[in-house]
């Protein structure tokens, strides 16, 4: 088991999908190199954004497969192993691995529910069965289950947990998660998934963050992400506030909800600056149109990125 450290800005990579729904690789790949110029620190594969409950093994592979091959070793990749249950995601982490990913994240099983026992049964089975770092994903409005604070920094003590990426949205669990594993001697890289409080975050001690709309404007991301490491904490909340300002695009739509709003705005946002070819969405979710497209333009054109 590796003992390398995942830290700073690590996006959750966006996915785009040619007219037909098939992967569009040149898109991705443009997506993937924009961001690591930036100087992101690592890139997260088959999360949500990543449209991994959408993909069949198959796809899955082929996300893999395109990514390890853009990256190069450049920055860690991440893949998400996530599925209904505990023997699924072994098998998604042992082929991951055989893919040359660096790292795996898991949530926790989410069909048939759990107690927190099982849960932590679970990810110690993950352990157990796969040779790289764990980190676990908190994203209860998903699986419905929030982690348990002291759940995790058992696991992360005991060595199952390599890090924790945080989409609860709980920013109270956040900062004793954070304080938590301060306490245990920081065992645990621990990751905001949050876009628009990222500063306070950094502020409680996180190590880092996994913003979605990073695939738009990666650059700000990591001028706050060095800010904060410097303890400029003015400019860290100076990116902040102009980010927060360019995620309006997901709240700027109407008759969407859901993934359709977030990751379909920042498919539009990506295919409005020429990164994407497409704004397609996997079935079935329906792609942004007409004033929604509008909506998201003059969001970008207010904030300089069209």
């Amino acid at each position: 088991m590796t003992t390398k450290k995942f830290t700073g800005v690590i996006p959750p990579v966006v996915v785009p999908l040619t007219q037909d729904r098939h992967l569009d690789v040149a898109s991705l790949e443009r997506n993937i190199n924009r961001m690591i110029e930036a100087g992101v620190d690592g890139l997260f594969i088959l999360g949500s954004s990543s449209e991994v409950v959408f993909s069949t093994d198959h796809r899955r592979e082929h996300i893999i497969e395109t990514t390890v091959k853009a990256v190069d070793g450049r920055v860690p990749v991440l893949a998400g192993i996530i599925d209904t249950e505990t023997e699924r995601m072994i098998e998604h982490g042992k082929r991951a691995e055989q893919m040359g990913v660096d790292a795996l994240v898991a949530t926790c099983p989410f069909y048939a529910l759990q107690g927190i026992d099982e849960i932590e049964w679970s990810f110690r089975c993950l352990h157990d069965a796969l040779g790289l770092p764990i980190f676990a994903y908190d994203i209860p409005v998903c699986v419905h289950n929030k982690l348990d604070t002291d759940m995790l920094i058992r696991l992360g003590k005991d060595g199952v947990l390599a890090g924790v990426k945080d989409s609860s949205g709980d920013d109270i669990s956040f900062r004793y998660l954070v304080m938590g594993n301060e306490e245990a001697g920081h065992p645990m890289s621990i990751l905001t998934g949050h876009e628009v409080v990222v500063d306070g975050a950094y502020l409680s001690g996180a190590d880092g963050s996994v913003p979605g709309l990073a695939n738009v404007e990666p650059y700000g991301y990591v001028r706050q992400w060095k800010a904060a490491q410097a303890g400029d904490w003015e400019t860290v909340k100076k990116e902040q506030d102009r980010l927060a300002r360019i995620m309006r695009i997901t709240a700027v739509t109407k008759g969407v909800q859901g993934f359709g709003a977030g990751v379909g705005a920042f498919k539009t946002a990506l295919q409005l600056m020429g990164i994407f070819e497409t704004n397609q969405m996997p079935r079935p979710v329906h792609s942004l149109k007409g004033d929604n497209v509008e909506a998201i333009r003059k969001v970008l054109e207010e904030n300089g990125l069209l």
